[in-house]
């Protein structure tokens, strides 16, 4: 089951036909009146359902058929020559040619039913061009056809699909379950006389195939062993057991199918099978069939060239075993290498992980430190705070102390004042009255008292004296009077 999209760079336009050339087969006016001949520029991309075999069946026909590859020699009117009568039941043909192509071009045919569609398929599939040319048509059942100016688009794979090569020599090279094609008929299974004439304008792979002059390289790293060709667009890449840039460019751009260089293998990456169908010989070089049987029920039919002891299986065997070496012996070295790598890669990670553990270990030590630390001090200070409040405290309470402390003093200084006041004050009472007894005294010891009782008394000063004690002296004189 096939799907085609044209990256179109232009509108189809009708085609102006050489009328005279059909007079044999149709009416003079117009070789169909009721077709529509016209040319349309563009790429075509073809894409294979995976989930359907590509092989004609009942499921996977349709009225619309895709010959691959029709030689350059071959014009626009030489082409419906080649159609003869069947161009009758045609209802549209479109010759879809690409600039970029200048050996061939493409023609998508629509039939008016199923069964001239299939009448079409049976009596051009496989035939020549021309009988004196190699080259062959190859046609194919496509059940949808898109047209679409956005390259990305046309090459992307639908749904379940997947790219195959527009090549007719690459498509051959396919199995045929992959490319569609069930036999090759021209001779360039084995003398590859026609592969030569789409080498050098069209097909990358076959130019790298074919090219002797140079080496090929790597289109990314240049390196120049294990190298693969894109079999859809012709990049060149190393493989797996390399730097892996041919499988790099097939999960960037899903072209699955590509071609080894030195066996000549077709790798399919989405079943991860080898799927070619012809092989390079080593004995001679040429190409081979590699699914090489004969197609009789009985066996071995004797007529035809698929004979088991032909000459070839034992090459074909032989590239097959050291095929298979190569493959097992870059497999094992590629995982070794992948060991190694991952036992590296589990030391880096070791050494990351002790290093990360060892630095978290010390990181979250100094924090405890630095937080065991922050404590001391915040505890400090509270401390330091607190001894600040109690010595303002004791501050105050020295200045109110001395306060009281003054006062008292004044207040014992005053009373003591006043106590010597009293004292003194006393003491000359005393001494008063003393003097004042004894006068009394010596007034009645006295005979003559007539004579001292017209007298007058003075007091005698104290050595002594004070303001208190003269007027104590002054009162008491007073009194005596």
């Amino acid at each position: 089951m096939f799907f085609l999209r044209v990256h179109s760079v232009d509108s189809e336009h009708p085609l102006a036909l050489e009328i005279t050339e059909f007079r044999s087969t149709t009416s003079p006016s117009n070789p169909n009146p009721g077709s529509k001949f016209s040319e349309r520029r563009g790429v075509a991309h073809l894409f294979r359902s995976a989930s359907h075999s590509s092989l004609p069946n009942p499921s996977s026909r349709s009225t619309v058929l895709f010959i691959v590859a029709v030689p350059n020699y071959l014009s626009f009117d030489g082409f419906i020559r080649f159609c003869g009568s069947r161009i009758d039941n045609v209802s549209e043909l479109l010759f879809i040619r690409n600039d970029g192509m200048e050996d061939r071009y493409s023609v998508l045919i629509r039939l008016a039913n199923q069964l001239t569609a299939d009448g079409f398929y049976c009596n051009f599939n496989g035939k020549k061009f021309s009988p004196g040319e190699a080259e062959v048509c190859h046609i194919l059942f496509i059940m949808s056809v898109e047209y679409t100016e956005s390259a990305e688009i046309a090459g992307t794979p639908p749904a379940g699909c997947t790219e195959l090569p527009t090549c007719p020599v690459c498509l051959e090279r396919l199995d045929p379950d992959t490319s569609g094609i069930l036999s090759t008929i021209c001779d360039h299974s084995f003398q590859c006389p026609c592969i030569s004439k789409w080498t050098y304008l069209s097909c990358q792979v076959c130019r790298f195939c074919q090219q002797q002059d140079e080496k090929p390289t790597c289109s990314v790293c240049g390196t120049l062993e294990n190298l693969w060709v894109c079999m859809i667009c012709g990049f060149v890449g190393c493989g797996r057991y390399k730097e892996g840039h041919a499988i790099r460019h097939w999960k960037d751009t899903q072209h699955c199918y590509s071609l080894d260089m030195r066996t000549q293998q077709i790798w399919d990456y989405v079943g991860d099978v080898y799927v070619h169908r012809l092989n390079q010989s080593k004995i001679d070089g040429k190409l081979a069939e590699m699914n090489s049987h004969c197609m009789s029920f009985e066996g071995d039919c004797g007529t035809c060239g698929f004979s088991e002891d032909s000459g070839i299986s034992g090459a074909l065997f032989s590239s097959k075993v050291d095929a298979i070496v190569d493959e097992y012996n870059g497999l094992l070295a590629t995982q070794l290498d992948n060991q190694r790598q991952y036992y590296e890669s589990l030391l880096v990670e070791t050494k990351s992980k002790v290093g990360s553990s060892m630095s978290e270990a010390v990181e979250k030590a100094v924090t405890s430190k630095m937080q065991d630390i922050q404590n001391k001090l915040e505890k400090c200070i509270e401390e330091k705070n607190t001894v600040a409040d109690i010595n303002r405290n004791l501050i105050k309470n020295q200045e109110i102390w001395r306060k009281k402390v003054k006062e008292i003093e004044e207040r014992e200084a005053a009373a003591l004042s006043l106590r010597d006041e009293k004292i003194l004050d006393l003491e000359e009472q005393i001494r008063d009255l003393t003097v004042y007894i004894e006068a009394q005294k010596t007034l009645g010891n006295m005979t003559d008292s007539d004579s001292i009782r017209e007298g007058t008394l003075l007091p005698l000063p104290d050595k002594q004296s004070s303001p208190t004690n003269s007027k104590r002296h002054t009162k008491s004189g007073r009194r005596r009077n």
